[in-house]
């Protein structure tokens, strides 16, 4: 089998929304494995091309893998001494820039794998997202689909929704009105699910609620069933429109509860500390990094 090189596995576990670590060598010192400019990638579970493999991987991947503990992105610069601290022959050392890429918590269950679900798959399998599509018929699904979805086949669709993690955004769009209602309540049974779509008109909506407040669940239950689903701002009857809509809602869903501060990873001050304090007599890559960064990032911005 041919090995992943590092472009590919990155590309490949973005898109799944699997966390992993880019590493790059910034600064080399003497001797040393690779020179700078290499890199490689950590996942969870296995890495990716080399940095040049011996005690400075061994180590680095230890790194990367302790990073993957945090839910939020970080970059960690880490000098590596390969003598003193390593024991490795070639006594040189290396400057690495860890970048953490975290798992994707934008979890989507799609109930159904008709005409509007097939749309849908094709705009969120553009989107940052993680999908398990779930129908009870295994010919519905396509013979393709992006990474980021799963398409399962469970002849209890039902019992698949009980065992979603919390947080999860579920879409119910099956061909039966039955299974769309025995779903409806499973997923309040679920407790914590952050959004439950259900697809069909207003007159449907109201149905449901009548049945669901028969069997005893509360109005402020019911109301979390949002149905029509999807987005009023997109108007349309097509099956496209109607997947642009739910995507829209589900988008604007995802980035109401993102808080992005007014810093955002490494300042200029601390990489400035962190690059300027490595050896540079016969260093090489690291000072043009660090003159690059300079151009980049030493503005009245960046310093504030």
């Amino acid at each position: 089998m041919k090995a992943i090189n590092w472009i590919d596995a990155a590309k490949s576990l973005q898109h799944k929304g699997e966390p992993h670590v880019l590493v790059t060598l910034l600064g080399c010192t003497g001797s040393t494995p690779r020179d700078q400019g290499s890199k490689m990638v950590v996942s969870t579970d296995k890495s990716y091309d080399t940095i040049g493999g011996g005690q400075l991987e061994f180590s680095v991947i230890q790194k990367a893998r302790e990073l993957m503990t945090d839910t939020e992105a970080k970059q960690v610069i880490q000098h590596f001494p390969l003598a003193a601290a390593l024991a490795q022959c070639c006594g040189g050392s290396a400057t690495v820039l860890l970048e953490y890429v975290p798992g994707c918590h934008f979890r989507v269950a799609l109930f159904g794998a008709g005409h509007v679900a097939k749309s849908l798959v094709q705009i969120l399998g553009g989107l940052p997202c993680k999908v398990s599509w779930i129908d009870e018929r295994a010919d519905q699904f396509p013979a393709s689909y992006p990474d980021n979805i799963t398409p399962v086949v469970a002849a209890s669709p039902v019992d698949r929704l009980a065992e979603l993690p919390d947080g999860s955004d579920i879409l119910i769009l099956t061909h039966n009105h039955q299974l769309d209602f025995e779903l409806c309540k499973a997923a309040l049974d679920h407790g914590g699910l952050r959004h439950i779509g259900l697809i069909g008109s207003k007159t449907k909506a109201e149905r449901f609620a009548m049945r669901l407040d028969r069997e005893g669940y509360g109005r402020d239950q019911i109301e979390q069933i949002v149905c029509p689903v999807g987005s009023l701002s997109v108007p349309g009857k097509l099956p496209m429109e109607v997947a642009v809509s739910i995507a829209a809602q589900l988008i604007a869903i995802e980035n109401s509860e993102l808080e992005k501060p007014v810093r955002r990873g490494l300042s200029w001050n601390h990489l400035k500390n962190q690059l300027g304090t490595q050896p540079g007599a016969r260093q090489k890559g690291l000072a043009v990094t660090l003159k690059a960064l300079k151009t980049s990032m030493d503005s009245p911005e960046a310093s504030s």
